[in-house]
């Protein structure tokens, strides 16, 4: 946007967008009003529009320009200007008053506090907006912008750096006993009639917890402080009172509260606080069984939270605890927190799982078994009022939809009850269970409730034990026809996870097979006996080889049954299983009915032109899918020198309808996904033995891939350079395959966003060049494609893609690791020179672009494959890649666009230092994210 718009024009822009009820002109006024904020006329435009007031909509508009501009780009203001914005915000804010939008007030207090966090010039910012609006008629914008403020520094997307962060906290520690001070007269002038300033309470609390939150207000001195006191009196419900306070000043509370209680696990030097805090909480017990008398479910989350925080933050200190007095006091907390779990409210429960997790992993890695005993009582607990929270309703007539939020929670249950089991021992949860189901008059939601946990832990119980799973197998075949359709899915999937046991015990085989097999036809049931068969498949597969014939029928027959795709597939994969374990003369036959099975279809599919329904039977993908999970599994071991592998001659077979495939539906992406996975698993079943498919393999891949650029026919590629690059007679069609691949690649990356646009291609097109460098390093070293791909490589590496970046690290981490592996002694001299060339040429734009990427483009969660190609350098040569490092850090800014400091001369030697000192990955990631925080 070149010029300034008319101001009446962007209003009308932003009505347009709000109120015109016609969805093209909303599109149209949306992408004018996005290309203004973008403009720098956005900064004058916004303060006008929030001087005129012309409407609500307008103000919001600008209110949140406003902030955007700051925020993401404040350097477009020169520094003379800065103190002409910070007046405008002040006077903006100074119009606000209780009618104000409070959407529009946030949106100016954020604004507001970023421009604090950029100007450094404006020192004490807190103090002077206290000065100017502690007047009673300011507090609420005032409060708010304290809040923030605290919250923004702690946001990373305001891209300060480590040295301004550091400076502002200083600045807010100085402000700090000023700010208690004004927030205990908020709590002491407003906190008698709590319910009366509900909004200026809540306020203060937030702004409270913000500022203890980053640090700013030190614990010493908290213990009975003012404002925790406040918090700790509003959730203490006093019946005799008639006090109850709202639910929004209950969360501010409890906010308050556990963020103490979170900054104390940083503090182990705070006895006084620690003593008050749990004291207080304990105290909140009785308002606990209020708030469930009242069924307030809210402030039962509260408290739960208050109770869970607590027990977080000092489950160290009960763990390491020498006393057993001591143990016994502080372990209290348990017991409010398995009475939350208690609620009848599966959501309250919920809430305490992490610290269950967190509990299981500690006494996992103590291994201490006095300890485990310890708390055996308190996971026997909590596993009981679990399965009672697994119950289903009680009229429910059918199964749980999968898109059913208790469904979801009974998954996590699951997953929890896995992780803390081991503490009671699995076996006697198990046999525990059982009794459940047996005890008089037991229900049929008690039943399956039981058979879930059940099913959960059958893994881990033993497979020689014999005293209760055989009665549960027993209990199970022997249910009659008429039990709940829940309590058989779950039983069917409870057989499936005592597949081991069964392993053990042969003689159950058949009569579970029998009933697994009835239950595939049984509407509702098809999805667990699928399930329950794939694992017996894989789990008893030598003893399954007799009843492969029974398996294929009901493959032949599974499209008529209850058994959805997804099923489908893992019986499949159960059979191809048991084709691993049977002689080798008997399996090119089973083989080729179980492929055939998938391909006829596809066949009539090809020959009758049938238009594809994504997830019916006229689409492709189905049965291409579902022979992939046959070649996928089929894994043949022992065949002798001289003999046909059995796989082969059903490879040759499958080969030309995949080709045709291939030619068929060439235009559509979809499609081409699923046929190269099946070409991939039909490659690496029979692998070398399979040769002859290669040639007219690569020339109708590379054929379509110069017209369509599917990044799946790059991903074959690479699969066919894992499984033939070996092999000297392949190597030199290998290579001109890539050659075919790079043209069209380098096309579409090369325009623009190309790299943004098209990761998959990226992430496909390095794993096949890091394929090369790992399988045939030195025809590929001296091929002419090498320099292209470095260079491509080197412009991928700022790419913010998780798997395209990690394939891009990988193939240079690849390539230098050639020069320094003396794996094969043969050629190891020349791989070496082939390698130093190439960093002679272009190690100081690696290591620079790297640096570049690491500070502005990718997230950190990205740096430990960058950590492996700077490991890598290092051993390589580490005097020549200790200069690149000083140069690469020399390219980066020493201010940022606002002009703050980013980095000191001092700081990037340091960094300097850790990075040529490194000897692994996780210390080259360390001295990264050292590096990472100085820029943003």
């Amino acid at each position: 946007m070149d010029e300034k718009p008319n101001l009446g024009l962007v209003v009308l822009a932003v009505s347009t967008l709000y109120t015109n009820p016609d969805k093209t002109e909303k599109e149209k006024a949306s992408e004018w009003l996005l290309n203004l904020q973008k403009s720098v006329h956005a900064w004058t435009v916004a303060d006008e529009l929030l001087h005129q007031k012309p409407d609500l909509e307008s103000c919001y508009f600008a209110a949140q320009t406003m902030r955007t501009k700051i925020h993401q780009s404040f350097h477009e203001l020169p520094l003379e200007v800065h103190m002409a914005l910070r007046n405008s915000l002040l006077e903006h804010i100074s119009q606000i008053n209780e009618a104000t939008n409070t959407v529009i007030t946030t949106q100016l207090c954020l604004a507001l506090a970023d421009l604090i966090l950029q100007m450094p010039s404006w020192q004490r910012a807190p103090l002077d907006l206290i000065n100017r609006f502690s007047h009673q008629s300011y507090i609420w914008p005032l409060l708010e912008i304290l809040t923030v403020l605290p919250e923004e520094l702690d946001n990373r997307s305001v891209r300060l750096g480590e040295n301004r962060r550091t400076e502002v906290l200083a600045d807010l520690k100085h402000c700090a006993p000023t700010i208690l001070e004004f927030l205990i007269h908020c709590c002491t002038v407003y906190g008698s009639s709590v319910n009366e300033h509900t909004h200026i309470i809540s306020r203060a609390l937030r702004c409270f917890t913000s500022w203890v939150y980053v640090k700013a207000i030190e614990l010493d001195g908290l213990s009975d402080s003012v404002v925790l006191n406040l918090a700790f009196d509003i959730l203490d419900f006093k019946p005799h009172e008639g006090k109850q306070s709202s639910g929004a000043l209950c969360d501010a509370a409890t906010e308050c509260i556990c963020t103490v209680l979170q900054s104390l696990e940083d503090n182990n030097n705070q006895q006084a606080l620690e003593n008050y805090l749990f004291t207080n909480i304990l105290k909140l017990e009785v308002s606990y069984h209020i708030s469930v008398a009242n069924e307030d479910e809210s402030k039962s989350v509260d408290y739960c939270r208050l109770f869970t925080e607590l027990g977080e933050s000092f489950l160290e200190k009960i763990i390491s605890s020498n006393s057993a007095a001591h143990f016994q006091h502080a372990v209290k907390v348990f017991d409010l927190i398995l009475m939350c779990v208690g609620h009848h409210h599966y959501e309250v429960a919920e809430l305490t799982f992490t610290l269950w997790y967190v509990l299981s992993e500690e006494l996992y890695q103590k291994n201490n078994k006095e300890l485990t005993e310890l708390f055996k009582p308190y996971i026997e607990r909590l596993i009981t009022a679990l399965c009672r929270h697994c119950q289903m309703e009680p009229d429910c007539e059918g199964l749980l939809d999968d898109a059913d939020e208790f469904k979801d929670f009974r998954e996590k249950v699951s997953e929890l009850i896995k992780d803390v089991v081991f503490i009671v021992a699995s076996d006697s949860c198990f046999k525990q269970m059982f009794l459940n189901t047996q005890a008089p008059g037991v229900t049929w939601d008690q039943t399956e409730a039981a058979l879930f946990v059940m099913q959960a832990v059958a893994k881990n119980v033993l497979p020689t034990e014999n005293e209760v799973v055989p009665k549960v197998v027993e209990a199970i075949l022997n249910s009659p026809s008429s039990t709940h359709l829940a309590v058989r899915y779950t039983s069917v999937l409870l057989l499936g996870e005592l597949s081991e046991w069964i392993e053990k015990h042969p003689q159950v085989l058949d009569p579970i097979l029998n009933f697994i097999v009835q239950g595939l036809a049984v509407p509702g049931l098809g999805a667990a006996a699928a399930s329950a068969l794939q694992n017996i498949c894989l789990k008893c597969s030598t003893s399954m080889t007799r009843h492969i014939t029974i398996l294929l029928h009901i493959l032949h027959q599974v499209d008529s049954l209850s058994v959805t795709n997804t099923a489908v597939i893992g019986i499949l994969k159960g059979v191809a299983a048991i084709l691993n374990v049977m002689p080798h003369s008997e399996i090119t036959v089973l083989l080729r009915e179980l492929c055939f099975m998938q391909l006829t279809p596809l066949i009539q599919l090809i020959d009758q032109d049938v238009v594809p329904i994504k997830g019916t039977t006229s689409d492709p993908v189905l049965w291409l899918d579902r022979l992939s999970s046959v070649m996928r599994h089929v894994s043949i071991t022992g065949v002798r020198d001289g003999d046909i592998h059995p796989c082969k001659p059903v490879v040759i077979e499958i080969w030309p309808i995949l080709s045709k495939t291939f030619n068929k539906y060439q235009k559509d992406d979809r499609i081409m996904e699923s046929v190269c996975k099946s070409v991939r698993f039909m490659l690496r079943c029979a692998s070398q033995h399979v040769c002859e498919v290669l040639e007219g393999l690569v020339s109708q891949i590379t054929g379509i891939y110069c017209e369509y650029k599917h990044s799946c026919f790059l991903y074959v590629g690479s699969i066919l350079v894992d499984e033939y690059a070996s092999n000297p007679q392949c190597v030199g069609g290998l290579l001109d395959m890539l050659e075919a691949f790079i043209k069209p690649t380098f096309h579409m990356l090369e325009t623009m966003d190309g790299l943004k646009n098209h990761p998959d291609t990226v992430d496909d097109f390095f794993r096949l060049t890091g394929r090369f460098v790992r399988r045939a390093p030195v025809p590929f070293l001296r091929s002419a494609a090498i320099l292209p791909i470095i260079q491509c490589g080197l412009f991928a590496s700022c790419l913010d893609h998780k798997d395209a970046n990690a394939a891009v690290m990988k193939f240079f981490h690849d390539l230098i690791y050639q020069g320094q592996s003396a794996h094969s002694a043969l050629d190891f001299m020349e791989r070496r020179e082939l390698v130093k060339g190439i960093l002679d040429q272009f190690g100081q734009q690696l290591v620079t672009s790297l640096l570049q990427a690491c500070v502005f483009y990718l997230h950190t969660y990205m740096l430990s494959e960058v950590g492996d190609v700077f490991v890598e350098m290092l051993e390589f040569t580490r005097e020549e890649a200790s200069r690149w490092i000083v140069s690469g850090l020399d390219t980066l800014p020493k201010q940022n666009n606002g002009g703050l400091l980013t980095a000191t001369p001092a700081q990037l030697n340091d960094i300097h230092v850790s990075l040529i000192r490194s000897n692994s990955s996780k210390s080259v990631t360390h001295a990264l994210k050292d590096l990472i925080r100085l820029y943003r």
